[in-house]
């Protein structure tokens, strides 16, 4: 995108976002990430867990530890290449793990975009309606592909069990209407972002109505006034700026499902790793819409639904907690690290704001 002139907007005078997110959101999604785990091992493990562990080949989580940097690496590429210079390599490496954070403690049907510009906002110190485009872009990125993926479920549906074949009738229809209407929303999304930006506008003011984000309303309200002139430069750029957005994105999410594949090959290399794939990419596509955050509990559901029958019933929480451990649990530690972080730096700034304001009262 190219870089927007020197932030004057009065708008700008009233976006300052507090970025933070509860510890209740916090505590309560890892809460029910593991109650849910813990009733799934209740019902499936055989004998003792640690001896299950003990059965992961020893080369395993250290491929899976390289898919998930690879997974950091380039979200912080695209992230860099998206703000076309805004955002340094360190600021932009922050801004994807602030994202991911935030994406774990919202709920999923929210997800971090709405919260994430206002950290790198104040972490990069550029102005709020700039971090809000640069994210904006990023994740109708992500619904790109989340267009492609439903695509390839169907088309992949036609030849492999991709829905297992236990949830019967019901179960397919589901899946098969909330993957329709999902395909309907990302039209949607692309259409408000290119054609209607102020289509966009009403629906973010919408979503600000809902309790867990309603004191951002304002200052969402007056970052889509910007983003409504911002929607133009984004129109204006060339193929070849998408093309490399849309490479970067694929490289993310592959990065997260073959994270999937890795761990179940690592427990059980019988399995069927190209099923194990497009069941991941099903899987997350149905966790877009869990209420809770991160999509904490229903997730861990969805991954014995669909995987859970290609590996023994033994392996199944094994699995699951070394998946959630690198997927998610790391993703919270990294999150608090940015708090401490973030809180450190507003700490410096205020006493070099005051140590100058000393200064030139001496003056």
């Amino acid at each position: 995108m190219p870089e927007p002139p020197p932030a004057t907007d009065r708008n700008d005078a009233r976006i300052r976002p507090d970025w933070q997110v509860s510890w209740l959101s916090i505590v309560s999604s890892i809460g029910l990430s593991l109650v849910v785990l813990a009733v799934i091992t209740t019902l499936t493990v055989e004998g003792d867990f640690w001896q299950q562990v003990s059965r992961m080949r020893w080369w395993m989580p250290l491929v899976a530890l390289s898919s998930v940097v690879l997974r950091i690496l380039s979200g912080t590429w695209r992230l860099h290449y998206v703000a076309k210079g805004r955002l340094s390599w360190m600021g932009a490496f922050r801004a994807q793990l602030a994202w991911d954070f935030f994406s774990n403690v919202t709920p999923s049907t929210i997800g971090g975009g709405p919260v994430a510009p206002a950290y790198i906002s104040r972490d990069s110190r550029i102005p709020f309606g700039d971090a809000t485009s640069i994210i904006l872009f990023a994740m109708l990125l992500d619904q790109i592909w989340f267009a492609c993926a439903i695509v390839v479920v169907f088309v992949g549906g036609i030849y492999i069990e991709i829905i297992p074949a236990s949830l019967g009738t019901v179960g397919d229809v589901s899946f098969a209407l909330y993957f329709l209407l999902f395909l309907a929303w990302v039209i949607l999304f692309g259409y408000a972002t290119f054609v209607r930006p102020t289509l966009l506008s009403w629906l973010v003011n919408r979503t600000f109505r809902l309790f867990l984000l309603r004191r951002f309303r304002a200052q969402a309200s007056a970052a889509m006034v910007q983003l409504c002139s911002r929607a133009r430069l984004l129109r204006a750029q060339p193929p070849t700026f998408f093309a490399m957005g849309f490479a970067l994105t694929i490289l993310i999410w592959m990065s997260r499902y073959v994270l999937v594949v890795i761990v179940l090959y690592g427990f059980y290399t019988e399995v069927d790793q190209l099923l194990v794939l497009l069941r991941t990419v099903a899987m997350m596509l149905g966790a877009l819409v869990m209420p809770t955050p991160g999509g904490a509990g229903g997730i861990e559901g969805l991954f014995a639904l669909l995987l859970g029958p290609l590996i023994p019933a033994s392996l199944l929480a094994p699995s699951l907690l070394v998946w959630r451990l690198l997927g998610y649990y790391i993703f919270i530690v990294l999150g608090a690290y940015l708090t401490v972080h973030q809180v450190k730096k507003s700490i410096k700034r205020r006493q070099e704001s005051r140590e100058s304001s000393s200064t030139a009262d001496q003056c």
